[in-house]
């Protein structure tokens, strides 16, 4: 039976990674996982999902109107699809968090998400909301401050590499710009 799981974790701990192991795992088995990413994130080129350690494949896009029901239906009309795989799902609309649970219930493909739970003000991304709602398989990657214990929140820092408190909750950035820290030192750092 086909479930959906939502793997979350603060930055750095391997979420891409894991999200493509997992589409070597269904191809190496002679199935057909198909990734989505989001397209605001070109960080590492359009329609690519790379990690830190250097491994990377090719993507489909998903924008904010991006019908994933509809794109995914289509992709499995064309060649069955075994898996689908989400990364930087907390872009996801609460709409297409809903449309992959539609895949899951009406087309039983497995859906498996990646991404962050909360942003640099501790807050809730909209996508990870209805994942952490309606997912049926939470799944937490864990990672580690610079203090040794874990990471589960993430500081946004100035060119200056300062914390900083204010600003849109969308900035695309990697080490350059975020930090992931425990829950302690995320606290001294914003002085709260």
């Amino acid at each position: 039976m086909a479930q959906m799981y939502f793997y979350y974790s603060a930055m750095n701990a391997g979420k891409s990674t894991t999200l493509l192991q997992s589409s070597f795992n269904y191809q190496e088995r002679g199935m057909t996982p198909v990734i989505f990413t989001a397209a605001i994130d070109d960080r590492f080129g359009v329609g690519k999902v790379s990690s830190r350690i250097g491994l990377e494949e090719d993507a489909h896009l998903f924008q904010q109107d991006t019908d994933l029901l509809e794109v995914i239906t289509a992709l499995n009309r064309e060649q069955k699809r075994h898996c689908v795989l989400v990364d930087e799902c907390q872009f996801l609309t609460r709409q297409q968090v809903y449309q992959l649970t539609e895949v899951v219930d009406k087309l039983g493909i497995p859906v498996l998400c990646y991404g962050l739970r909360t942003d640099f003000l501790g807050e809730l991304f909209e996508g990870s909301q209805y994942l952490l709602s309606w997912a049926d398989k939470l799944v937490e990657l864990k990672t580690i401050c610079h203090c040794g214990r874990k990471a589960n929140m993430v500081i946004r820092t100035d060119e200056q590499g300062q914390a900083i408190s204010e600003g849109d909750q969308v900035d695309i950035g990697g080490n350059d710009r975020y930090v992931s820290v425990c829950r302690q030192h995320y606290k001294e750092a914003l002085g709260r």
